[in-house]
């Protein structure tokens, strides 16, 4: 057989490839896994009594604000590693904005309260259980993002998985927000931050595992 009919024989039949193939699979994942997870937070934990009252506070878009930037951080990298031989770009600094703006707010905020005050700003009152919920409503987004990288072709498998169970976690949080009380910034640098590493640390676990082609 002749080159050319070679090649020809191989390229018959090829479909072409979808050019928004990435963008439908985390689309889809993000609608499921955030879907569950705001019915996990209203069936574990129920949406916080005054949630209509908290619609119009400017503080507590801020709270939403800050996963949601850190989530769509978290998307842009996930996106671009779920493709082979594409470096993370802009993703690391869009990550450490929302951390910089967060942290530094929470230090001026810890400085300039009385003293006495402090701890409950930084504590809350549920810093022992914030974390923990935060990582168990991440499960079903985790699932969904990692479904949605399977379908693509990622090649940094530990690193995918850690930028999945990132973007996860931001999700979480952001239904955890319908039901927790905590409204200090301080609060939120701390154990929020702490409950959206969880699912990193199993993201990044699990990745090699579960993203292998």
């Amino acid at each position: 057989m002749k080159t050319d009919d070679f090649v020809s024989l191989l390229a018959a039949g090829v479909a072409p490839v979808d050019r928004h193939a990435s963008a439908k699979s985390f689309g889809r994942a993000l609608l499921l896994g955030g879907l569950g997870s705001v019915i996990l937070t209203v069936l574990l934990y129920g949406v916080r009594p005054d949630i209509h009252a908290m619609l119009g506070t400017p503080l507590f878009w801020l709270k939403l604000a800050f996963p949601l930037l850190l989530g769509a951080a978290a998307l842009l990298l996930a996106s671009r590693l779920a493709r082979p031989g594409l470096a993370a770009g802009h993703a690391g600094p869009a990550l450490a904005l929302p951390l910089l703006l967060v942290w530094s707010a929470s230090g001026l905020i810890l400085w300039s309260a009385p003293p006495e005050l402090r701890a409950s700003l930084l504590m809350g009152a549920t810093w022992r259980s914030c974390p923990f919920n935060i990582a168990l409503l991440s499960a079903p987004s985790l699932i969904a993002v990692f479904w949605a990288m399977r379908r693509l072709a990622p090649t940094r498998l530990r690193l995918a998985g850690a930028a999945a169970g990132l973007l996860s976690g931001a999700i979480a949080t952001v239904a955890y927000c319908l039901h927790c009380p905590e409204m200090g910034v301080p609060f939120w640098g701390v154990w929020y931050v702490l409950g959206m590493l969880i699912p990193t640390l199993v993201g990044a676990l699990c990745g090699p595992r579960f993203l292998r082609w």
